[in-house]
C-alpha cells in the first residue's frame, strides 16, 4: 500500500459520534442486486459461476431503461446507507434484448446516471466493451448480443458520456475480459481514450479463464495483459484471483489496483485472492460488491480477512510493520487507491457512525474502525455526506421510502413478467 507509514487514526471524534472517510466501491453490476438470494437452488451437481452465469442472463434480458433506474436508486441508496460514496459501475446492459440499440443508444448508461444523481452517490460509469463469446474468438450469443459493440459505436458512446462529466461523474472505460475484447480492439480503443479517464477490466477470475488463455495464447491473462500492454495506476484489475507469485508481484509493481469482491467471489465459488503475498509485495487493491449478494464494506472487509485466516490458520493478517491495526489497514488501503481507480482525485467524503451504538460503547480512536469492522452486524452508520450535502440521516437515505417503493414494485414486475 502508498502510504504504510501512516500511524494516525483514520476515525476522528465528533460531535454524535465518530466521522471515517467514506468508501470507494471499486465494481458494481447495478441491475444484480434484483437479482440476489434468486441463483441459490442448485441446477447442476457441478454449480460454479458459469452455471450462475445462466440465470444471470435470463435476467438480464428483462431490464430496460425504467426498471435499470429503479434498480439502481435501490441499490445507491443502499451503499450509502453502509458507506459507500463512490461506486464504479461496470455497465455492460447497453442495447434492447435483442441487441438492437435504443433510440438513444446511451439510454441505459443514462438510467444508471439519473440513479447516481438522485442518490447522492459519486460515480463513476464504465462503459463497457465487449465484443466476442471466447478467446477463439467466437461470436457473441443470442443472450449476449445486447451487451455488444464494434469499436466505433463504443468510442461514439464513450465521447457522448463523457459530455455528461461533472463533479460527481466520471467516465472511464472498461474491458470485459479478454476473452470478449481481441487484442487489437483494446489497442485502439485505449489510443483514443482521455489519458484520465481510468480503465477497469474483469481478469483470471475463473480457473477455466486461465485455462482458455493458456490453450490459445500459451500464456495466463494476468501475465499475457502485463507483457502486451503499459498497465500502470490507471488501470484496474477486477478480481485477479488466480495468480502465479510472478504476476502477484507484476501486478503490484505495475502500480494497478485489485479490486476484490470477497463476497461474490465467494457466492459464485471463484477462490481467494492472495492478500498476504500481494500485501507483501507492495500492492494496491480496493474492494467492491459486484453482483451485491451483500452491499456492506464491512463485509467486504471483514471476508477479505477472514479467508486469508481461514487458508493460513492464523490470525490478524492485513497488517504491516507500521500498522498492526487490521481495520485500519484494510480501511487505509481502499482509500489509498481510490483517487486512481474512480478517477476523482482525493475526494472528502464523510461517514458518520453511531457513537451511542453498542458496539462502539467506550471506543477510543485507535480501535474504532477495529469494532466497526469486526464487532457484529448491526450497522452503525448514522449519517452520510457526499461532496457536503446530507444523503443519508439517522442510518436512513433522505429518499429511502420513496426509492424502496419504487424498487419494490419494479421488481414485482420483474418477477412476474
Amino acid at each position: 500500500m502508498s502510504n504504510p507509514d501512516s500511524t494516525t487514526s483514520l476515525a476522528a471524534a465528533v460531535d454524535g459520534g465518530w466521522r471515517v472517510p467514506g468508501i470507494a466501491n471499486l465494481h458494481s453490476h447495478a441491475f444484480q442486486r434484483a437479482m440476489a438470494g434468486l441463483a441459490e437452488r442448485q441446477t447442476h451437481p457441478e454449480d460454479s459461476f458459469w452455471t450462475w452465469r445462466e440465470i444471470m442472463y435470463r435476467f438480464a434480458a428483462r431490464m430496460d431503461p425504467d426498471s435499470t433506474y429503479a434498480v439502481a436508486t435501490q441499490l445507491y441508496a443502499e451503499m450509502l446507507e453502509a458507506g459507500y460514496t463512490t461506486v464504479c459501475e461496470f455497465h455492460y446492459v447497453h442495447h434492447q434484448p435483442d441487441g438492437r440499440p435504443y433510440a438513444d443508444p446511451a439510454a441505459m448508461s443514462k438510467a444508471l446516471i439519473a440513479a447516481a444523481r438522485d442518490t447522492g452517490i459519486r460515480m463513476t460509469l464504465l462503459p463497457v466493451l465487449y465484443m466476442t463469446g471466447g478467446f477463439d474468438g467466437r461470436e457473441l450469443s443470442a443472450r449476449q448480443r445486447r451487451f455488444g459493440h464494434g469499436v466505433e459505436d463504443f468510442l461514439r458512446l464513450h465521447e457522448d458520456l463523457r459530455a455528461w462529466q461533472d463533479a460527481s461523474l466520471r467516465i472511464g472505460c472498461a474491458f470485459h475480459s479478454l476473452r470478449a475484447v481481441p487484442e487489437a480492439a483494446m489497442r485502439e480503443v485505449l489510443a483514443a481514450l482521455p489519458t484520465d479517464a481510468p480503465v477497469h477490466i474483469h481478469i483470471a477470475e475463473q480457473v477455466g479463464e486461465v485455462q482458455d488463455s493458456l490453450a490459445v495464447r500459451n500464456a495466463r491473462p494476468v501475465e499475457w495483459l502485463l507483457r502486451e500492454f503499459p498497465v500502470d495506476r490507471r488501470w484496474t484489475l477486477v478480481h485477479a484471483t488466480h495468480l502465479t507469485q510472478e504476476e502477484t508481484r507484476g501486478i503490484a509493481s505495475s502500480g494497478a489496483t485489485v479490486a476484490i469482491c470477497p463476497t461474490t467471489e465467494a457466492n459464485l465459488g471463484d477462490g481467494l485472492f492472495p492478500l498476504r503475498d500481494y500485501l507483501q509485495a507492495g500492492g494496491r487493491w480496493g474492494i467492491g460488491s459486484d453482483s451485491h449478494v451483500s452491499v456492506s464494506p464491512v463485509e467486504e472487509l471483514r471476508w477479505l480477512e477472514y479467508g486469508q485466516r481461514l487458508v493460513t490458520r492464523h490470525r490478524n493478517i492485513a497488517v504491516t510493520a507500521h500498522s498492526p491495526s487490521v481495520g485500519e489497514t484494510l480501511l487505509r488501503g481502499v482509500l489509498d487507491s481510490a483517487a486512481d481507480a474512480t478517477g476523482f482525485g482525493q475526494a472528502t467524503d464523510e461517514v458518520l457512525l453511531d457513537a451511542a451504538a453498542p458496539a462502539l460503547a467506550g471506543a477510543m480512536a485507535d480501535d474504532v474502525v477495529d469494532r466497526w469492522l469486526f464487532a457484529g452486524n448491526r450497522p452503525l452508520v448514522k449519517q452520510v455526506r457526499v461532496a457536503g450535502r446530507t444523503v443519508v440521516s439517522e442510518g436512513r437515505h433522505v429518499e429511502g421510502e420513496t426509492i424502496a417503493r419504487r424498487y419494490g414494485e419494479t421488481l414485482r414486475r420483474l418477477l412476474r413478467d
